[in-house]
């Protein structure tokens, strides 16, 4: 039987490794709308990019990008369009299915 320390590491930014996939596994979680989850996405695609880079792209220190996409981190908004830009990706906007015409 096989033991569980005997399986290859899995890595998601292994698998990142174009940009259709990163603009794929993005949209995912922005489709899904957790805020965590959105981070942590954000965070799997700069490392699949490397962290350095990225953080150098978007004008912001490696150490500042790490604690912004960590565990406990929480991006300012406009952080999260810098980082969009750097990793080659773009927000977009979508109508929400059955709510066109709803009025507050």
């Amino acid at each position: 039987m096989t033991s569980i320390k005997d399986l290859p590491r899995f890595d998601a930014p292994d698998y990142l490794g174009s940009a259709e996939a990163r603009a794929d596994y993005l949209a995912l979680a922005l489709e899904e709308g957790d805020a965590v989850e959105i981070r942590r996405a954000l965070n799997t695609v700069a490392r699949s990019l490397g962290m350095s880079a990225v953080a150098e792209k978007a004008g912001l220190g490696r150490e500042s990008l790490y604690k912004a996409l960590g565990e406990s981190g929480n991006p300012e908004f406009a952080t999260v369009l810098k980082l969009m830009k750097a990793m080659g990706l773009k927000l977009s906007a979508l109508p929400i299915a059955g709510a066109e015409g709803e009025e507050g």
